[in-house]
This record gives C-alpha cells, structure tokens and sequence, in this order.
C-alpha cells in the first residue's frame, strides 16, 4: 500500500467521522463530510467504499451523488434551513469582527446556490 493510498484512508476515515458528528451537531455539515468521504475511499479502499454506498441509510443519496450529481429536494430544503439558522442566529453571538461575520454568510450562501442549482432527480 502507497502513501498516497494511506492518506486516502486516513482522510475518508476522518470526514466519515465527521459526517457522523454532523448529524448530531447543528453547525457541522453531514452531506459536504460522507461525499468527500466515498471520494477518498473509492480511491483508497473499494471494500470501505461499497460498505458506504450500500449502507441501508447513507448510500442512496452518496450513490445518486456519485452516478448523476444528484441532491434530493428534502436535502436541500434541510440544508438550507440549517445553513439560515447559523447565519441568523449562531453568527449574531459571535465575537468575531463583522466583516468576518459577512464572509462566512457569503461563502453559506454561495454553498446554498451550488446545492439548489444540482438536479433533485436523476435524468434517465
């Protein structure tokens, strides 16, 4: 095994973790985590890589990601709703300087824009 390979691995280890601790924590993205993660292990580790496609909660939407860019509609209203939350209320008791402040909503937002100009169905 190369290093390349292992740093592969190591990599979908920790944004697999990641994912799953988005799940459970409102200003970490789950989705954006267990797509880089199929990414790195589909270049590491095949086994990892169709346990994580097949798995019976998170595959579907990371193998329509994978087949055809899709993101389905609950996701993107889910994610939009999360992503408005942090920008109104999480980044008002912040103490950190405005303008910073504007940058992280205009890269959320820009985040928003990528996600809702994705197709909801695949096109067969």
């Amino acid at each position: 095994m190369n290093i390349s390979r292992h740093l592969y691995l190591l990599g979908g280890h920790l944004t697999l973790l990641l994912g799953i601790a988005g799940a459970f924590l409102p200003v970490l993205p789950t989705t954006p985590f267990l797509l880089l993660s199929a990414f790195l292990y589909s270049k590491s580790s095949p086994r990892i890589h169709q346990w994580l496609i097949t798995h019976p909660i998170i595959g579907k939407p990371i193998r329509e990601w994978e087949e055809s860019g899709v993101i389905r509609l609950w996701a993107k209203i889910l994610a939009t709703i999360m992503i408005s939350l942090v920008i109104f209320f999480k980044f008002q008791r912040l103490a950190i300087p405005e303008w910073l402040k504007i940058i992280f909503s205009l890269i959320l937002v820009s985040v928003l824009i990528f996600i809702w100009t994705r197709p909801s169905k695949a096109t067969k």
